[in-house]
C-alpha cells in the first residue's frame, strides 16, 4: 500500500447549527485590524528580522493606518524585549496606536511582559493557553478543569500586574488557542471564566481572540463556530470578538471574512499573509476585497508597490507576481480577448465616469494602488489585435482601424514567437514603424495640387526626392482614387484599394493626421501607414508607400528616374 493513505484522516465534524444568520449578512464596514507581522509573522521567518528591519516595518504599519500592532513576545527573548523598549523609549508609538504583546499564562512571563511595556500610553496584553482536546490530552495531560484553571490564573496575573502600572490604558486579550479545534461549549466556558476575572461589564477593555491556529475545516464551519460562540458568551456586548485565521487549507481570508459576517469585530493578520506553515490571514487582500465592494478599508494601500517593496526588504519574503491585488502581474492582460475588452471598457469609463468603475477584467482601477496603466496590457504570443492597438494608442497616440490592427498584431505575434517572450511597447512601435510606416526610396510625396469639377477630383502629384521627381495626374471620386488612377495610367498596371482609413490626430502629436491603406496588385497586397500635416498629404503618402511595396522593380526604376 502506498504511504499516501487518506484513510488515516477523519473529516472535521461540522457544527449542528440550524439558526445560522451569517449567510444573509454583508460586510458594510471594515473590522478593527490588528497586525501581527512583528510577532507571528517574524517568528515564521527563516531569518528573523533585525531591529532596523523591525523598526522600518513598524513605521510602515503605522503609516498604513494600523491602530493595533503586535510588536513581539518580550518575555520570550531579549531581542523582542529590547525592541519593545526601544519604540517606547524613543517615542515611536503614536498616541492613537496600541501596541500588543503576547505572553503565555505563566506569572514570570507576565511580569516580564509588563516590564517591557513600562511607560507606554496604550497597550494590549495578549495571554493565551491551548484548549483543544489534542493539546489537553497529549501535551498538558489535563482535563477541562485543569486547562480552565490555567486560563483563570493567567487572567488574574494579567489583571494584577496591570494595576502596578496605572498610567497606561490597558486592554486585556485572551485566546483559547486552537479555538477552531476546541469544543464550542468549552471555549465559551473558559472565556466566561476569564471574564469573571476581568469584569468587562465594569469597563475593562477585553478582547476574546478566536484562533484557527491550524485551519481544519471549510470557512463556513468556522463561521458557525464564531456565531455560536457570540450567541452563547455571557456579556457578549461588553467584549470585542477577534479572529486569527491561518491558511493551512488556503482559506484563511475566506474564514476571516465569514467570521466577520458571523459577528467578529476584529481581525488579526499579516501583510501578504506571511506566517507559520502556509501563512496567516492576509490583511492586504481582505482590506482590498472590501475596497472593491465600495467599503472603506480604513487602511491606506494606495502606494501598494512601495509597500510590497518595504515588506520584502524587511522580511526577505518575495511577493508573488500573482498575489491578489498587489502582485506585479495581477492587472496585466496578455490574452487578446481580455485586452480588447479592457481597452473598450476603459474608453467607456472615460466617457461615463459617473456610472462607476465596471471595466472588464479589472475589478478595481489599478491607479488607486499607484499602478500605471502601462502595466495593464502587455504583449506576447497570446495577445491579440486589441492589445497591440491599445499599446499604440496608449503610449504613442496612434489609433488603428480594426483591419490594420489585425495586420499589426500578426507582425507583433510573429516577433513574440520568434523571441519566445514578451514584446515591449517600444518594440511594438518599432515594428509598426518599420513594417507599415516606412516610405520606400523614390516614393516620397513631393507636392500635390487638387481641383474639383462636379463629382470628380483631379490630382496632380509630384513623387520622388531631389532631382528625381515624377509628375503624375489622374482623377476620381476622391483624392485616393485620383492618385490610384494616375499610377494606373502612367504604368499600365491595375492597383486597387481594398481598405482605407484616415483621421486627424490628437493635439500634442508631431503630425496632424494619419492615413492607412491596403492595396492589391494582382495576387499581392500591401499595407502602409503615413503621417502628414493634413489628412490629404497623409492619404497620398500612404498610397504611394503601399504602391512602392508591390510595384515591380522594373516599373519602379523608370518611375524614380522620370521627370515626366
Amino acid at each position: 500500500m502506498s504511504g499516501f493513505d487518506h484513510r488515516k484522516y477523519r473529516p472535521f465534524p461540522p457544527l449542528a447549527k440550524r439558526d445560522r444568520r451569517w449567510p444573509d449578512r454583508t460586510i458594510d464596514r471594515a473590522p478593527r485590524w490588528a497586525s501581527v507581522d512583528l510577532r507571528d509573522g517574524n517568528q515564521a521567518l527563516v531569518q528573523p528580522m533585525n531591529v532596523e528591519q523591525k523598526l522600518k516595518l513598524f513605521e510602515l504599519l503605522v503609516s498604513m493606518g494600523f491602530k493595533e500592532i503586535e510588536v513581539g513576545f518580550p518575555a520570550a527573548s531579549q531581542p523582542d524585549f529590547d525592541f519593545v523598549r526601544r519604540i517606547i523609549d524613543e517615542g515611536r508609538v503614536p498616541d492613537d496606536v496600541a501596541i500588543q504583546v503576547l505572553t503565555q499564562a505563566r506569572e514570570e512571563l507576565i511580569a516580564r511582559t509588563y516590564e517591557a511595556l513600562r511607560g507606554v500610553k496604550r497597550a494590549i496584553v495578549h495571554v493565551y493557553n491551548s484548549t483543544n482536546p489534542a493539546q489537553r490530552e497529549q501535551v498538558f495531560r489535563l482535563d477541562r478543569a485543569g486547562v480552565k484553571a490555567i486560563a483563570v490564573r493567567g487572567a488574574q496575573w494579567v489583571k494584577d500586574y496591570a494595576a502596578r502600572y496605572p498610567g497606561t490604558e490597558w486592554t486585556f486579550q485572551y485566546s483559547p488557542e486552537s479555538f477552531s479545534q476546541t469544543e464550542p461549549d468549552f471555549a465559551v466556558e473558559v472565556c466566561t471564566a476569564v471574564n469573571d476575572v476581568w469584569h468587562p461589564e465594569h469597563g475593562q477593555a477585553v478582547i476574546h481572540n478566536l484562533p484557527a491556529t491550524v485551519e481544519s475545516s471549510t470557512p463556513n464551519v468556522f463561521a458557525d463556530q464564531v456565531e455560536w460562540f457570540c450567541d452563547h458568551l455571557p456579556g457578549r456586548e461588553h467584549v470585542s470578538i477577534s479572529v486569527h485565521t491561518h491558511n493551512d487549507r488556503g482559506c484563511g481570508i475566506a474564514a476571516a471574512e465569514l467570521a466577520v459576517l458571523a459577528g467578529a469585530d476584529r481581525v488579526e493578520g499579516t501583510l501578504m499573509g506571511n506566517g507559520e506553515r502556509t501563512g496567516n490571514m492576509d490583511i492586504v487582500t481582505m482590506a482590498m476585497n472590501l475596497y472593491s465592494q465600495g467599503v472603506d478599508p480604513e487602511l491606506d494601500l494606495s502606494a501598494a508597490r512601495e509597500m510590497a517593496e518595504s515588506y520584502t526588504e524587511c522580511t526577505g519574503m518575495p511577493v508573488h507576481p500573482r498575489h491578489p491585488w498587489v502582485g506585479e502581474l495581477v492587472y496585466t492582460a496578455f490574452s487578446g480577448s481580455h485586452q480588447d475588452a479592457i481597452r473598450k471598457g476603459m474608453a467607456h469609463y472615460r466617457e461615463h465616469p459617473a456610472a462607476g468603475w465596471s471595466v472588464p477584467y479589472l475589478p478595481i482601477d489599478p491607479a488607486d494602488l499607484g499602478r500605471r496603466y502601462e502595466e495593464v496590457v502587455r504583449i506576447n504570443s497570446q495577445s491579440g489585435k486589441g492589445g497591440v492597438a491599445h499599446v499604440l494608442e496608449r503610449d504613442y497616440a496612434i489609433s488603428l482601424p480594426r483591419w490594420l490592427a489585425q495586420e499589426v498584431s500578426r507582425a507583433v505575434q510573429a516577433e513574440s514567437e520568434r523571441s519566445g517572450g514578451e514584446v515591449a511597447p517600444a518594440r511594438i512601435h518599432e515594428i509598426f514603424s518599420q513594417q507599415f510606416g516606412a516610405t520606400p526610396a523614390g516614393w516620397e510625396l513631393d507636392s500635390y495640387a487638387l481641383s474639383r469639377a462636379g463629382n470628380e477630383v483631379k490630382a496632380a502629384v509630384g513623387v520622388g526626392a531631389g532631382q528625381q521627381i515624377a509628375h503624375l495626374s489622374g482623377q476620381g471620386h476622391g483624392v485616393v482614387e485620383a492618385l490610384v488612377d494616375a499610377l494606373n495610367q502612367r504604368y499600365g498596371i491595375g492597383l486597387a484599394v481594398e481598405q482605407f482609413d484616415q483621421h486627424a490626430l490628437s493635439a500634442g502629436t508631431e503630425a496632424n493626421a494619419m492615413a492607412s491603406v491596403r492595396i492589391r496588385f494582382g495576387h499581392e497586397t500591401a499595407t502602409a501607414v503615413a503621417f502628414g500635416e493634413d489628412t490629404t498629404a497623409a492619404a497620398l503618402q500612404a498610397v504611394l508607400s503601399a504602391a512602392g511595396q508591390v510595384m515591380p522593380m522594373q516599373t519602379h526604376q523608370p518611375f524614380a528616374a522620370s521627370n515626366g
